[in-house]
């Protein structure tokens, strides 16, 4: 009564099913990975969140590529905003990830002669959009800001397409390479990412960018466990297809055979 398992339709239907385990095992382990990453990732913030404040030129210089053990840092420095090279950073969200508006990007002359790029916060986008926007005034004189140490953002890491041809003063992403190329001073790697400035300046100031989210670990445990019982299920639905087709097949072969006897002679 298994003679049914060499039909071409069952050998196709085990087919699928011997390979349905081992991607769905696959994608276990990858969603496994992936919760992994999250916990790393949410342990280095915790720790570069709570690592007491540096000067930035201890942490990157010009030209440097700033490490993900550096990244979140907390930073200071010193120095006068230079607001005839700031910029705006188009299509960035508020702190309520729904209002778009622009990130008020203004370098920072140091003491030393140095500067390096301060992301003073959101800005709402205005009505003009191929316009340089109305901002507000960065503090005069000298200042201490600090904030955290950030990367470069490019397009392999941020997934932001860097378009071209945009307005005056305004860019798709914060980087101190391409900022570089304008800037009379030398620019130091990455950009910080103001939390606090004194003295405070005038009033109006941007929305500070909020500090990241490294609390949750997401639900890639829970999907990597559902694969898993997902590939465990496949040979459990096969074993009992089997087992109906072979019930119906036997309940098929009785009823002939009933109907004959019950045929009076």
């Amino acid at each position: 009564m298994y003679r049914f398992l060499l039909s071409r339709q069952w050998v196709i239907l085990t087919l699928v099913a011997l390979a349905l385990i081992p991607v769905m095992i696959e994608l276990g382990f990858w969603q496994l990975h992936r919760h992994e990453h999250r916990v790393a990732r949410n342990g280095q913030v915790a720790r570069s969140l709570d690592a007491p404040a540096v000067p930035v030129g201890r942490l990157t210089s010009p030209g440097h590529e700033v490490p993900g053990s550096d990244t979140w840092r907390t930073v200071t420095a010193t120095g006068s905003y230079d607001t005839e090279h700031e910029v705006v950073v188009r299509q960035r969200t508020a702190a309520d990830e729904q209002t778009i508006g622009y990130y008020l990007v203004t370098p920072l002359i140091m003491k030393d002669g140095r500067a390096v790029l301060v992301n003073r916060g959101w800005i709402p986008a205005g009505g003009d959009l191929t316009k340089f926007p109305k901002v507000p005034a960065a503090p005069r004189g000298q200042v201490t800001v600090t904030g955290r140490l950030m990367p470069d953002e490019t397009a392999a890491n941020s997934g932001i397409k860097d378009k071209q041809g945009l307005p005056p003063r305004q860019v798709m992403m914060i980087n101190s390479r391409e900022r570089a190329g304008v800037l009379p001073q030398p620019l130091l790697g990455g950009y910080v990412q103001l939390t606090k400035t004194s003295p405070k300046g005038p009033a109006g100031r941007p929305e500070t960018v909020p500090a990241p989210d490294h609390s949750g670990i997401g639900p890639h445990m829970a999907y990597a466990i559902q694969w898993w019982l997902f590939a465990a299920g496949v040979p459990v639905g096969w074993v009992v297809l089997v087992r109906r087709e072979r019930k119906d097949r036997l309940a098929a072969q009785r009823k002939p055979a009933q109907e004959t006897a019950s045929v009076p002679v």
